[in-house]
């Protein structure tokens, strides 16, 4: 059952692995936040963005979507709209 439009303000803690391929959700749908669940983009224009991490570890993930340096979070979520 999809749960809606599931992005968050906030970084996500995500544990990666090493010389995995991830898909990061781009347009902000997946119900796996925050990485892409394979469907929920159709109908978009966006596209989940691959990426791999050198280490092992626990990272965090943009969950607005505004990072300037996606998939991981730069804090943009604080930022105010004018």
């Amino acid at each position: 059952m999809r749960r809606g439009f599931t992005k968050k303000d906030e970084p996500m803690k995500v544990s990666l692995k090493h010389n995995e391929t991830y898909r990061f959700c781009t347009c902000g749908k997946s119900d796996f936040q925050p990485l892409c669940d394979h469907y929920s983009h159709n109908g978009t224009q966006t596209k989940p963005l691959s990426f791999q991490v050198s280490v092992d570890g626990n990272y965090f993930l943009c969950g607005c979507k505004k990072s300037k340096h996606q998939p991981y979070c730069d804090g943009s979520h604080k930022k105010k709209e004018s």
